[in-house]
């Protein structure tokens, strides 16, 4: 998952929308490791007893087709952007968006079968000192009322 995240945040400059599973999804994600390439690190990995990282507790996804995808207390950039890539289908959530500038990015795969959650955030896109911060998630649904 790791390669595809990574080879799909590159400057992604098309609209990319796919909603073909309708979701609603409310999910706890237990922070795991994460990966950082900045100045000091060139994509080393941290383990949660290495690193500070806050779990993630209600990690709302909404999709509905033709073309909606809301994703919610992932991080206070995304909650407030366009996203520009939206896909939602029965294997994966895949989302990505870009600041004005095309500087900054976030992306973020949820896969279904596995809970698995990556968050990645790009920063300076545009400079020879790229930095990535790529965390990974373990996300049960939480409890919903009937």
């Amino acid at each position: 998952t790791l390669i595809i995240i990574l080879l799909f945040t590159n400057n992604v400059r098309a609209n990319n929308i796919n909603i073909s599973v309708k979701t609603d999804l409310d999910l706890n994600c237990k922070f795991e490791k994460v990966i950082i390439k900045n100045s000091e690190h060139n994509f080393v990995s941290f383990a949660k007893d290495q690193i500070k990282r806050e779990n993630i507790n209600s990690l709302k996804i909404i999709a509905k087709n033709p073309d909606t995808l809301i994703v919610e207390n992932l991080s206070k950039f995304i909650n407030k952007i366009k996203l520009e890539v939206k896909i939602s289908n029965k294997d994966i959530i895949l989302i990505q968006a870009f600041d004005q500038e095309r500087n900054y990015s976030e992306s973020a795969v949820y896969t279904r079968s596995t809970g698995e959650f990556i968050h990645e955030i790009t920063r300076k896109i545009n400079s020879d000192e790229k930095e990535k911060d790529i965390s990974f998630y373990s996300c049960i649904k939480n409890k919903q009322d009937t």
